[in-house]
């Protein structure tokens, strides 16, 4: 199955909600009828954002059928932005020489002979409910490569802050697409940096959430304002009087198109689901309790709250002040004191997942979703040491390291307590059960239903690009039945 994009480049709308497009087949631009068409309510942002969006997939992509046995499942990526060190995560190396395995010893869980950082004892208690990979390898040194590569598949090599390739989420966001929903199916909450839907066009970016969802003054724009709703009931009024002008003048379906982006928009910001959904004052004070009353607490709550109102994909970049001074987990020694940093984050990291991986269990939404944690890459597993760049102090850290990455699978009706694959004592290189990019790219993209064999997409120079060159499932990750 083919895809083709338009070889024409978008304008500025990478930022704008996700909504799935409609396909016109008329002869007026689709710009210029958008200035015209929506100059009854231009001071509303969002159904401009969603008209937007439309011209935007309308000149980007052709729609796809969505396939006869579209899964249903969903996909929360809960991502380490900067790069977590394994060794004080995932795969602890008590036994290393001093020099390379760090202050923390490892603990003991809930599955014999696994073994976790002792900053993680929640996770411990709830080690028969996820999968760790060991072994995660690429080759990408910086964060934007490294993300690229393990998000899209393709063989980045030089960095570009915006990847010139669609990642999997937008991906699949684009063969899901559906004329009408109350909720867009692509969220980040803090969405993970250095990704795009590239060539597929804006309409499959996800619909970024920023703010704290711990803060009492949280709330998402557009989606639940009292009086934009005023607003927009008023001024719907006034389009409808404009529209008795304009719809003789219609022979292209247009009008009908942009009366349906305006009908969404209402939806949005009056349906119960959508204000539901983003309301974490719904929850049981104690639920709330239970994720953390912080910041990545709130996002993981705020994850699971999402793909339970229907949402599909969802993303949440756990980044901040929690992180420390440069508020991600990217912990070379003139940035942090590696071991401080990680003892200080530890609590709310610990908390967050794991009262997230429980819930998912709780709520019977563990075979339909499928958690993953990870970072772009592990930390070198050699402690390096420089001045602090603030206060001049000698300090450890750890460098970048996409020779053994670690992450959590849970969920997705994977069979859990497992370990896949291995590093040496030291945690330098992977021993066993190697695992790249392509092979956890078609592990989630088979979770997610979607048939990537023969599946590509034109470039903007009209190149056709294959979604996924190659990879193996890991069966291990396979919903057991």
């Amino acid at each position: 199955m083919r895809m083709l994009a338009s070889q024409s480049r978008l304008d500025g709308d990478a930022n704008l909600a996700c909504v799935p497009p409609s396909r016109g087949a008329g002869t007026v631009r689709r710009r210029e009828f958008l200035r015209v068409g929506l100059a009854g309510i231009a001071s509303l942002s969002l159904p401009q954002l969603l008209a937007l969006r439309a011209r935007s997939a309308e000149n980007s992509v052709d729609a796809p059928k969505p396939s006869a046995d579209r899964s249903a499942t969903a996909v929360i990526v809960v991502f380490l932005h900067g790069g977590a060190s394994h060794l004080e995560t995932y795969d602890p190396k008590p036994d290393a020489p001093a020099e390379y395995r760090g202050p923390f010893a490892a603990i003991p869980t809930a599955v014999p002979g696994l073994n976790l950082c002792e900053l993680l004892p929640r996770h411990a208690q709830i080690a028969d409910k996820f999968t760790l990979v060991r072994s995660l390898v690429h080759s990408g040194f910086c964060h934007g490569i490294g993300q690229q590569q393990m998000f899209t598949g393709q063989e980045v090599r030089e960095f570009k802050p915006r990847s010139e390739y669609p990642e999997f989420l937008s991906i699949t966001n684009c063969l899901r697409q559906q004329q009408e929903r109350l909720l867009p199916n692509y969220i980040g909450v803090q969405p993970i940096p250095y990704l795009g839907a590239a060539y597929l066009g804006a309409a499959y970016e996800p619909f970024a959430v920023s703010g704290d969802p711990n803060a009492a003054e949280f709330s998402i724009p557009n989606l639940a304002a009292h009086t934009e709703q005023q607003r927009l009931g008023g001024r719907l009024g006034l389009r409808r009087q404009m529209d008795l002008l304009r719809r003789d003048l219609d022979r292209t379906g247009n009008m009908r198109s942009i009366d349906r982006y305006e009908g969404l928009a209402l939806n949005m910001l009056t349906s119960s689901t959508a204000e539901e959904a983003f309301d974490l004052d719904r929850e049981d004070p104690r639920t709330r309790d239970r994720y953390g009353r912080n910041t990545w607490g709130q996002q993981c709550l705020l994850a699971r709250r999402l793909v339970e109102h229907g949402v599909d994909l969802v993303t949440t970049s756990l980044l901040g002040p929690i992180c420390g001074r440069v508020q991600n987990w990217d912990d070379h020694a003139v940035n942090h004191h590696v071991f401080n940093a990680m003892q200080a984050r530890a609590p709310a990291f610990d908390q967050a997942i794991a009262a997230l991986v429980e819930d998912l269990y709780d709520r019977g939404l563990d075979r339909r979703v499928l958690l993953i944690v990870t970072g772009e890459f592990g930390r070198t597993p050699r402690i390096s040491y420089a001045a602090d760049s603030a206060s001049g102090v000698m300090q450890p850290g750890r460098d970048h390291w996409p020779n053994a990455t670690s992450m959590l699978f849970a969920g997705g009706g994977i069979a859990t307590g497992q370990v896949i694959g291995a590093t040496d004592r030291r945690g330098e290189q992977v021993v066993e059960r190697r695992i790249g990019v392509h092979d956890f790219l078609a592990t989630v993209y088979r979770h997610l239903g979607v048939a990537t064999a023969g599946l590509e997409f034109n470039d903007f120079a009209g190149r056709p690009i294959p979604v996924l060159n190659g990879g193996t499932v890991v069966p291990e990750l396979l919903c057991t039945g």
